[in-house]
């Protein structure tokens, strides 16, 4: 398993050829207490940099961009019950939704941990 993460904020989390993602804790704190989540269905294609996702928090409603292009497998519904989830455990229980990747390759211009940082540390 490796996680990537984006200039967006966005997590990626691959086993094989999918990848769980959601956002970053960084992300969820300059929101603010999410008040809603809307995921893609499964089934659903995206294509990176594309709007994926909205959250909304009493702060802004933002987007979630597919961070790689790939098919939804998996939408987490548990959002829709409990948007909080993304405040509470943003790089786990708080992810979006699973994707099969199109094209692997697309995850060579992301960042690991240590780059994410160093780019949180420059803000």
């Amino acid at each position: 398993m490796t996680v990537y993460y984006t200039k967006d904020h966005e997590w990626l989390r691959v086993e094989g050829d999918v990848a769980t993602v959601g956002i970053t804790a960084y992300a969820q704190e300059q929101l603010g207490d999410v008040v809603f989540a809307e995921v893609p269905g499964a089934g659903t294609v995206l294509v990176r940099g594309n709007d994926a996702a909205v959250v909304e928090s009493v702060k802004a409603a933002s987007d979630v961009y597919a961070p790689a292009s790939g098919t939804v497998v998996e939408p987490n519904r548990a959002l829709e019950d409990d948007p909080s989830l993304v405040n509470s455990d943003p790089e786990g229980a708080g992810w979006f939704f699973t994707l099969r990747l199109s094209d692997p390759s697309e995850l060579d211009g992301l960042m690991d941990a240590e780059a994410y940082q160093a780019m949180l540390a420059g803000l």
